[in-house]
């Protein structure tokens, strides 16, 4: 009886096995397309460097990323189903609520939004304020996105009629810079690797305002304000746990990995074209940009709350459509992360 009872209980066990291997097979086949908006920004590396440590495929998703030109353009992707998540930033949420579309962020990556408003090194002399900015060209990286937001909600802060400013999408990376040093614009909302390399070029840029540490962000929104996350169509959210919490645990493994190594380790895990020509410009941008990353992955509910407050300021759409900001984002899947 003992043997036949241990015969039992193997094939009990490899039974468990199996359709637990099973489960997770048909999982991992399940294939998430996720849009992202300028791969090559240091605002987006979780999502990137999650794809390069195996972490999607170790958590059981099967990833596709699609780079875009700007956030803008990762969202349009999902909003029109040719994507199925959107790498982007979180005020996006905010600004569609506004428009009856029910977007959700399930896990935030950007404790801080990176962005910074940096004058042209052809207009040093000219554009020493917000203010100078009136009938100029400024770049952002693709019109509708965070940077063209960000750029718009400054201006209305400093009086400056947005209208007045000739918005120019020119990208994030390479292209970005190419524009400032060329003086095809004036003046670019930028994000880090772009900012310090057009920085270790120009000696005495000028920026104009920075929200790429905790204290800038601070100066510049009176609290801190989340930037990037995984968001997607709370429908989409509903009828795909098992895809949105496999993600989240990728981004929270990608996170811990990312504070638990250096720059120089993090770059050499990067593709050499996101990496660039200047390895070493790079590095440095890394290590200003290191504590703007998320040690958690979870929404702060004031940051949501600031960031409503921000568009309700520029926007009368989001003003007056009384939105309630907690159904923009969940924090469930994070916190089941931790639990396990």
């Amino acid at each position: 009886m003992s043997t036949l009872f241990r015969r039992a209980a193997m094939a009990a066990a490899a039974f468990v096995v199996s359709t637990g291997l099973m489960a997770g097979a048909a999982l991992a086949q399940s294939k998430v397309t996720l849009a992202v908006g300028g791969g090559s920004c240091l605002c987006y590396l979780p999502t990137m460097l999650a794809k390069q440590l195996g972490e999607y495929e170790k958590a059981g998703v099967n990833v596709e990323v699609i780079d875009f030109k700007g956030g803008s353009d990762a969202l349009k992707a999902v909003i029109g189903g040719s994507a199925d998540v959107v790498s982007g930033y979180f005020d996006h949420c905010v600004n569609l609520a506004a428009k009856g579309q029910h977007l959700q962020a399930f896990v935030v990556y950007d404790r801080y939004p990176g962005l910074a408003l940096v004058v042209s090194p052809k207009q040093t002399d000219s554009i020493k304020s917000v203010k100078d900015l009136a009938n100029k060209k400024v770049g952002v990286s693709a019109p509708g996105s965070s940077t063209d937001f960000f750029l718009k909600y400054l201006l209305k802060k400093e009086g400056v009629d947005p209208n007045s400013v000739g918005v120019i999408g020119v990208g994030l990376g390479a292209t970005a810079v190419a524009a400032m040093e060329q003086g095809q614009i004036d003046a670019a909302v930028m994000l880090d690797p772009s900012v310090t390399v057009l920085q270790g070029r120009n000696k005495g840029l000028r920026i104009l305002s920075d929200t790429r540490t905790q204290h800038d962000t601070l100066q510049v929104f009176g609290g801190e304000y989340p930037g990037g996350a995984l968001y997607t169509r709370a429908d989409w959210i509903a009828s795909h746990e098992k895809e949105v919490q496999a993600m989240t645990n990728a981004i929270l493994a990608t996170l811990k990995w990312i504070h638990s190594h250096t720059p120089e380790e993090i770059a050499d895990k990067m593709p050499p074209e996101y990496v660039g020509k200047d390895k070493a410009g790079y590095i440095a941008a890394l290590k200003n940009t290191l504590p703007m990353y998320s040690e958690t992955g979870r929404m702060d509910p004031k940051g949501a709350e600031a960031v409503l407050a921000v568009f309700s300021q520029g926007s009368p759409d989001v003003a007056k459509a009384n939105i309630d900001v907690t159904k923009t984002y969940t924090n469930k899947y994070v916190e089941a992360a931790s639990k396990k």
